[in-house]
Order: C-alpha cells, then sequence, then structure tokens
C-alpha cells in the first residue's frame, strides 16, 4: 500500500525533474543503482554529487514540513541528550538525537519517512521526539564519529584495563570480573586482546588450532581466515584452558568435544556474546569462537544486497498471513541475518513471534526464543509443538533437518501461521527437492510454500581504491555476459588499500529468490527432479545465483573472481 509519505516522497524527486537536476531517465537508473548499493536514493545522489546535498535537504524539508538543520554548527558528540538513547536505536533507525527543551527531544533524521522508531525513541527516553533535517551524509558522519568514540573506549580497554574485562559465562547470568588470583596474568591479557581485537575488527569467528611446533591464531573477516598470532605450542593448553574457563566449560575433559559461551559487556548499551565449541584434535584442543554481535542483525532490508524485485517478493512473502518461506545456503552465508531482519520487520505489539534456534545466536526484545536442548528432549519439534499451543503469529525454526520439524513446519504454515525456517541445499529448486526426499508430500509442498530463497555472501569492492578491468569478450562471454553488452560493461577489480583487506571491504548478499509459479506447483506435483525445477525456474525468470552474481559485477559491487569463488558457474 502506498503511504503518504511515500507519495511526498515521489512528489520531491518529481520537483527534481521538473527543475531540470534529473531527468525521468536518469531517476529511473539511480535508484536501480541505488537498490544494487544498498543506499537511498538520496544517499546516491548525494554521494555521486549529482545533486548538490545542501539543495536536496532543503527541497526536502519544504516537501515534508520538517525544519533543516545543519549539523556542521555543531560538535556531535558534545550533545547531552545522546545517552538518552540507546546506541541500538540510533543505529537501528539512523537518528542522531539534538537537543532537549522541556519534554521534546529534537532528533537529527535523514528520511522523513522513517518516523515508525519515534514510539520506541519516546519510550526508551520518556520524552516526545520531534524530528528536524539534516543531511544525510552529515548524519552518517556524527553517527560515525559517535561508534568511534565507542572504538575508541574499546581502545583504552586494551591499554589499561585488559585484566579486568566485565565477562560471564554461560551458566552465569551475573557478570564479573574475569581476574583470578590462580590464572596466569599474561595469558588472561592475551586472550582478552584477542577478543577485542576481534570485536574491534568486524571478525565473525576465531580459530584457534594447536599443531605440532605452533599455535595457530586467526580470524575469519568478511569470510576469508587470515593468520594474526602463532604463540608458541608450549602454552596452547594455557590459552585454551583459559577461554574454557571463560566460557563454563569441564578443563579436565580433553577428550570429547564442548559447547559453551562468553558474555563481555562493553558498555551499557553495547554486549558481545561469543558462541564457544572445542574439539580434540592430534595435538591438543582447537577452539572456534563465533562473535555474535547483536547490531548484525539490525540492517535494514534495503541493505541486504537485493535486486529490487527480489526486496518486493522477500517482503510480500513475510507479510502473508500465513505460509512457509526458505532461506537455504550453506554455513556462514547470512541466513540468519536474512531471517532476522524479517523477524525485525514483523516484531510488533500485535503479534506473537517464537524461535527455536540451536542455538539462539541474536537476542531480540519482544520475540521469544527458544534454545533447543537435544539431551533435555527439548528438539525443534517438541518445541514446535510447544509454540502451537502458545497461540503464535510467527514461527521461526533455525533449521529443518529431518522428517518429523518438515511435517510439523509445513502443517502449521497450512493451518494460519507463518513460518520462516533453513535448509542446507545448494539452490531454491534443490529445496523443494530435499522436502520431497524427507517424505513431505508434493501436494502440501505446494500448498505451504510461498517463497524459497537461496543466498551467498560476497565480498565488496573497497570503493576507496576498486580500479577498473579490462576483459577478453570470450573470457566475458563464457563468464555468462551477453553479447549486446559488452561494450557497455564497466567491470572492477580489486587492488588493496589502507582501508581494506586485500581489496574488500564488508560483503552484500547474493539472492535466488523463488515463488511457485502455476507449472512449477504442477511440475512438483508430477514428481519433478531438481533439474526440471531449476529449468522451469529459469523459464519463469528467476535469476539463478550466478546471475544474481554478474548482476552485481555489472554495478560495479564487486568482482568476477569472486563472484567465481562464491557461486557455482552452470
Amino acid at each position: 500500500m502506498t503511504t503518504a509519505n511515500d507519495l511526498q516522497f515521489n512528489s520531491l524527486i518529481n520537483s527534481l525533474i521538473k527543475e531540470g537536476l534529473l531527468t525521468a531517465a536518469d531517476a529511473q537508473k539511480y535508484y536501480l543503482a541505488a537498490q544494487q548499493k544498498g543506499v537511498s536514493l538520496i544517499n546516491y545522489l548525494v554521494t555521486n554529487k549529482i545533486v548538490n546535498s545542501m539543495l536536496i535537504a532543503y527541497k526536502i524539508s519544504m516537501e515534508f514540513g520538517v525544519p533543516f538543520f545543519d549539523l556542521d554548527v555543531i560538535d556531535p558528540l558534545d550533545l547531552p541528550p545522546k545517552e538518552l538513547v540507546s546506541l541500538a536505536l540510533i543505529q537501528k533507525y539512523q537518528i542522531f538525537p539534538l537537543f532537549v527543551r522541556g519534554s521534546t527531544l529534537f532528533v537529527a533524521i535523514s528520511d522523513p519517512r522513517s518516523f515508525q522508531g519515534f514510539d520506541e525513541i519516546k519510550f526508551s527516553s520518556r520524552l516526545n521526539p520531534e524530528p528536524i533535517l539534516v543531511e544525510e551524509h552529515k548524519l552518517t558522519k556524527a553517527l560515525e564519529k559517535l561508534s568511534n568514540s565507542v572504538d575508541s573506549s574499546m581502545n583504552d580497554l586494551l591499554d589499561s584495563d585488559l585484566d579486568n574485562l566485565n565477562i560471564s559465562g554461560d551458566e552465569d547470568n551475573t557478570a564479573t570480573s574475569i581476574t583470578n588470583d590462580n590464572d596466569d596474568a599474561p595469558i588472561v591479557r592475551f586472550v582478552n586482546k584477542i577478543l577485542l581485537d576481534a570485536i574491534k575488527g568486524g571478525v565473525s569467528d576465531i580459530h584457534l588450532e594447536p599443531y605440532e611446533k605452533v599455535f595457530r591464531i586467526r580470524y575469519r573477516s568478511d569470510g576469508m581466515l587470515h593468520q594474526i598470532a602463532t604463540p608458541p605450542a608450549s602454552i596452547s593448553n594455557r590459552i585454551v584452558s583459559r577461554i574454557k574457563v571463560m566460557s563454563k566449560m569441564d578443563i579436565a575433559e580433553r577428550r570429547v568435544p564442548q559447547d559453551g559461551r562468553i558474555k563481555m559487556i562493553l558498555s551499557k548499551t553495547r554486549t558481545i556474546d561469543f558462541r564457544v565449541n572445542t574439539c580434540p584434535t592430534l595435538y591438543g584442543e582447537k577452539v572456534v569462537l563465533r562473535i555474535l554481535d547483536p547490531t548484525n542483525a539490525q540492517l535494514g532490508v534495503e541493505k541486504l544486497g537485493f535486486e529490487p524485485l527480489q526486496q518486493k517478493l522477500f517482503l510480500e512473502a513475510i507479510n502473508k498471513p500465513y505460509g512457509l518461506v526458505l532461506v537455504t545456503g550453506p554455513t556462514g552465508s547470512g541466513k540468519t541475518v536474512s531471517l532476522y531482519t524479517g523477524l525485525n520487520i514483523l516484531n510488533t505489539q500485535d503479534r506473537n513471534i517464537s524461535t527455536a534456534e540451536d542455538p539462539v545466536e541474536i537476542t531480540v526484545e519482544g520475540i521469544n526464543q527458544v534454545n533447543v536442548n537435544p539431551k533435555a528432549g527439548l528438539t525443534f519439534a517438541t518445541a514446535l509443538r510447544a509454540f502451537l499451543r502458545q497461540d503464535p503469529d510467527v514461527i521461526m525454526v533455525g533449521e529443518i533437518r529431518d522428517f518429523e520439524t518438515a511435517e510439523i513446519a509445513v502443517k502449521a504454515a497450512q493451518t494460519g501461521h507463518l513460518v520462516l525456517s533453513t535448509l542446507h541445499t545448494n539452490d531454491a529448486p534443490q529445496t523443494l527437492n530435499r522436502l520431497m526426499q524427507m517424505g513431505i508430500p508434493a501436494f502440501n509442498i505446494v500448498s505451504a510454500v510461498v517463497l524459497i530463497m537461496a543466498q551467498r555472501l560476497a565480498r565488496r569492492l573497497c570503493e576507496a581504491c576498486k580500479t577498473p578491468a579490462q576483459y577478453p569478450d570470450d573470457f566475458l562471454l563464457q563468464t555468462g555476459f551477453k553479447q549486446e553488452e559488452l561494450g557497455q560493461l564497466k567491470l572492477f577489480k580489486a587492488v588493496g588499500c589502507d582501508s581494506c583487506t586485500n581489496g574488500f571491504k564488508g560483503r552484500v548478499g547474493i539472492y535466488q529468490v523463488m515463488t511457485l509459479s502455476e507449472k512449477m506447483r504442477t511440475l512438483i506435483l508430477d514428481g519433478g527432479n531438481a533439474i526440471q525445477l531449476a529449468e522451469q525456474a529459469k523459464a519463469d525468470g528467476i535469476n539463478d545465483l550466478r546471475e544474481s552474481g554478474l548482476n552485481k559485477v555489472r554495478f560495479g559491487v564487486t568482482s568476477i573472481e569472486e563472484i567465481d569463488r562464491v557461486t557455482i558457474e552452470h
């Protein structure tokens, strides 16, 4: 449904077109380019210096009737009200508290359509929020400055307080200092530094690997592992024991894998969880820590990397009153972030949302989250049955692994509930085949499934150093580009600079978003195999992962080499 705010926004674009600042064709072209980069159209116009930022901000102010303010006249960090709103809310809604006048909190925004967060801000601050329009790039700069101030406090920890971080284990909800008279102080400081450096660097996983002569420590950043330290092998057991103490594991047990959890409290508004797993190897226990930062799941849907049609299909699917939405891909492909982005959209006062996960990776207020525990008899299927007795609107199942879970999820989707879940398959059509192999009847699949989304994560090219690339026509055709576009392609390759890692910075999602057409439903009922289903998806105009990846290359978001790495050429 088109809202009044959308109409005003369209009127703004029309105003820019009427005054000759844009043509209609350019507006459409820039809109698609902005979608590919995961930014708003206004941000794209300003960043690429297509329209003057002050002029466009003034026009937005006039169009929406919101007062305009120039952030350059103040230092945002000197403003007292920022403590009134949590950092999580500031980042979630991309706003910045400015001034307090009586019972009114003036809040800087760059998009007048983002008013939906004001109820939360009002509840958090106990003040009435009033929007003030600012230029988007200046707001982004202010938010980065605030984020850097948090990072600088983390640097202070690195320099002076490595012995006394506020950390607790999985079995103890009360955070306490981790200093222990029995601990080796240098080991304590070393482990704490490894954890803090990982958080500061945006790392997703930490690997500690013992070998005969060395002890290797690696970080996974933007999906790639790189070595950061090689302590002596003689201290590997002490480092591993330290981590096991922090995560409440049995330090005397080294023969079987163990799971644990570490909670690190960085400030009143930021807590980081680490999911810890140990596994006995030939020369000792290997430890992997998965860093669970709640802010990673607060991305807007437009920042995930969807193409416009894919985003539309995803939003339509999660807003249906019932049905089964499946996300598929390998471990580390961003499935959890995609699901939680959808859940955050659905997380309103009038919905009852429950999730069953193994384990819960991202905690969200307003969602009932359950950690499955097979040893105690709490399986996905058991949790699902319990949810269905608690008047649910939306159910999220961490993973469909067996027939029992699949059967309950399908039945729930058929009886008035929206069910979201994941499967481990290579693409969307194979997911249908996997459900049939599990034993789900074809007619149940056809009636329950509303959308299947396969995804991968590709590294983004660094905007600061990427450089144009030339390739032979034969190579481009073999890669998947069309003959008619060869002369118009503007392709880029990774270089590398001080602000990125080997020419890449951040990641973007690559998606295959598939709804079930009538022909697809008929093919499923006829028992079609995965190859036939994939051919029908292509006939229905659904881009496979390879084609979606090439679209990212066309828009300069990533490189051919990176798409070759994360997708299989068909």
